[in-house]
């Protein structure tokens, strides 16, 4: 499948050019779909699970009905003032980035982490550096990586940050996130200078990333992202939770706290402490012999 190109002399919105695919490629825009063509489902045979999931296929409902602020694919950052704020700290957050690079080759990529990311991603050029995940904390990568920490505290509702890094020549097909109660923040840290090779596309628009500028997007929409150039792109990964109203707020929060609990995230969380363990014994053992 090839990727979608962007026009030439689109407009920019808080650094971001937003571009309309063809008709025949835009969904009914008062719906989500709940799942990607061509894409596997998840494959867990726990009759928990399976009963979870049924429950979020209910809620996701709910909350695009009281959503407080729509359901956009992709939103105006004016609507989350804080986002500014994220935007400033951005020279702090790229200095820790910086550092973390350095090994850059050590570092998992998301499907050794979440196994469940195999369905999109089975190569190494999608890494990871994660601060928190569904709520959890990593308390060795959060010491590494103080400011970046400090910022992401603007954030109401945060559950997730990492380092989202594509090496080279990634393509993430198209595809769904696994749940609407939640909204994803993307800071451009490293974006290489090639609109023409690099961009994400949310449902019917294509957007690209700029260094110290936010995206924010929903990403229970269908969408794709593609690094055809040479260079590693990195973004600062952010999921927050999604403003809505009662009753569907008391629900989401509900989900969103009971979610660590469902065996794909436990072992996603399992998996990040034996990578955390192995990196920074790796990193001592090197101290100590210089």
């Amino acid at each position: 499948m090839q990727s979608p190109k962007a026009r030439n002399g689109t407009p920019m919105t808080d650094g971001i050019a937003n571009t309309s695919l063809p008709e025949q490629s835009v969904s009914t825009p008062e719906t989500q779909g709940f799942a990607t063509a061509g894409i596997a489902p998840m494959d867990r045979p726990s009759a928990i699970t399976r009963f979870f999931m049924g429950i979020v296929a209910w809620a996701e409902g709910l909350n695009f009905k009281h959503a407080k602020l729509g359901n956009p694919p992709v939103y105006d950052n004016a609507v989350f003032p804080w986002a500014k704020e994220v935007e400033k700290a951005w020279p702090e957050i790229r200095a820790e980035l910086d550092r973390v690079l350095v090994r850059q080759s050590e570092l998992p990529s998301f499907q050794e982490i979440s196994t469940d990311v195999q369905t999109i991603s089975k190569d190494n050029r999608w890494k990871t550096f994660f601060l928190v995940g569904f709520g959890v904390k990593s308390e060795q990568n959060i010491q590494a990586c103080p400011e970046t920490w400090k910022a992401v505290q603007n954030i109401p509702g945060l559950k997730t940050a990492m380092f989202s890094i594509f090496e080279p020549g990634k393509h993430l097909p198209a595809h769904r996130g696994p749940y609407n109660g939640v909204l994803r923040l993307h800071l451009g840290m490293i974006v290489p200078d090639a609109t023409d090779k690099l961009a994400i596309r949310v449902k019917d628009q294509i957007c690209h990333w700029q260094e110290g500028k936010a995206l924010i997007f929903d990403d229970a929409y269908e969408h794709e992202a593609w690094n055809h150039t040479d260079k590693t792109r990195v973004v600062l990964f952010i999921d927050f939770v999604k403003p809505l109203k009662f009753p569907a707020r008391l629900i989401n929060w509900a989900l969103l706290n009971l979610a660590i609990f469902t065996p794909f995230i436990r072992e996603g969380l399992d998996n990040h402490k034996e990578w955390e363990k192995k990196f920074y014994a790796q990193a001592e053992a090197l101290r100590n012999r210089g």
